[in-house]
């Protein structure tokens, strides 16, 4: 990983409550702790819903993990249904009481798609994505048409920005590209017994998933390929979506993502967006420039060595989050400010140098707050998390992997 001078601290963070009311809420609870702020989670489902303009936000569970919070978010008017990420925990989330479930990614999960297709109400309220008719192959492999009820099939058109031959800006996701291999995709699910074509979703993660905040060359760069990418992809999806209606009767069209909620919306071919990052704020959302979400989730480390006058080392913190290398996937040191990482160790998996003048005042047995870099992503470091709201722990929540579940 390049780290070089990781100087990521606490001057990106926007907090919603003033961080010596939360650090006062746990002051006796014994680190690593999770924490939320209630005020900045209620804050951020709020502005999601605003630029989401008046279309239904289907939660992206991926970047919670977290039941409680997710069952009180996707009840907040202006949220609808949940984007899973994997088949396992959409049967898992069926089965504990959520309904209107898609799952974002195509599984091989041969054990899920028979609990899938064992029951009629679970195989009615969970859709699954595919992209390659291999994927329906194996789900008939597993029970074939006549043994089980009919499975609900979204098709992922994939939303990469291809501005010249052999260049391909996003994710690498979905073959199906043009609104031709759509619609041959579309009329394949739509002839085979057993399934039945519900949804079109696309995720155009080079508008959604890159910060674009700043005014040097690259943050130019990037804003000007971002308006572009999203015209040719509201042409482009809106062609797709027509020539499948006339295929399908489709329930719904998903797109986007937290990053791209306005433009996304704005489309008429879209009837529902995607989110979930924005709920809680995370590191690498502290550089987008049409928002700017409040710091609603962190997690807390203790001060163990005073290895020189100005450093001060924590125990663990090395969380790095998923994606390319670099030094914007170290989690943010949020408090107390002016904290920095040492370039030779930025953040460890036992042990995590913080340097500075705060480094300095900082004491055994002293607290430091950190931010991951990415939502959802703690929650496979924790149990649970402690939420804050006026200054006191009103509820302690379960993570996914607290309830057992690692998906």
């Amino acid at each position: 990983m390049t780290t070089s001078r990781a100087t990521i601290s606490g001057s990106a963070t926007r907090w919603a409550t003033p961080p010596e009311l939360l650090r006062q809420a746990v002051s006796q609870l014994t680190p690593p702790f999770g924490v939320l702020d209630d005020a900045a989670l209620r804050a951020n489902a709020a502005d999601l819903v605003r630029r989401a303009a008046g279309k239904p936000i289907r939660l992206a569970t991926k970047s919670v993990r977290i039941r409680s919070l997710i069952r009180r978010t996707v009840d907040t008017p202006g949220f609808a249904g949940l984007l899973a990420y994997t088949l396992p925990e959409a049967v898992w989330l069926h089965g504990n009481g959520f309904d209107d479930i898609v799952v974002g990614y195509p599984t091989a999960d041969r054990d899920a798609v028979a609990e899938l297709a064992d029951t009629a109400e679970a195989a009615a309220a969970i859709t699954v994505m595919i992209d390659d008719p291999a994927q329906l192959d194996l789900i008939d492999a597993v029970r074939p048409p006549g043994s089980r009820p009919t499975i609900r099939v979204c098709i992922e058109l994939d939303a990469g920005y291809r501005p010249a031959a052999g260049l391909h800006l996003g994710a690498f996701r979905s073959p199906v590209h043009t609104p031709s291999a759509l619609v041959a995709l579309a009329r394949t699910v739509h002839s085979r017994a057993g399934f039945e074509l519900v949804g079109i979703m696309a995720y155009e993660g080079q508008i959604a998933g890159v910060g674009n905040a700043g005014r040097g060359p690259r943050a130019r760069v990037v804003r000007a390929m971002q308006r572009r990418s999203a015209a040719e992809l509201a042409g482009r999806r809106s062609a797709a979506v027509a020539a499948v209606r006339d295929i399908a009767d489709l329930e719904f069209v998903n797109g986007g993502g937290t990053g791209s909620l306005e433009t996304t919306a704005a489309e008429d071919a879209v009837t529902e967006v995607a989110a979930g990052s924005g709920l809680l704020g995370p590191g690498l959302f502290d550089h987008y420039r049409a928002f700017r979400p409040s710091a609603a989730s962190f997690f807390v480390l203790p001060v163990v060595r005073r290895p020189a006058r100005r450093v001060a080392t924590l125990a663990g913190g090395g969380w790095i989050a998923s994606g390319p290398p670099g030094a914007d996937r170290l989690p943010v040191l949020a408090d107390p400010p002016g904290l920095r990482y040492l370039a030779a160790e930025a953040a460890g998996e036992v042990q995590t140098p913080v340097r500075g003048r705060a480094a300095g005042r900082l004491r055994v047995g002293d607290q430091v707050w950190l931010r991951h870099a990415k939502s959802g992503e703690p929650a496979e470091h924790l149990q649970r998390v402690h939420l804050v709201a006026d200054g006191a722990v009103t509820e302690t929540w379960p993570t996914y992997r607290g309830e057992g579940q690692v998906f």
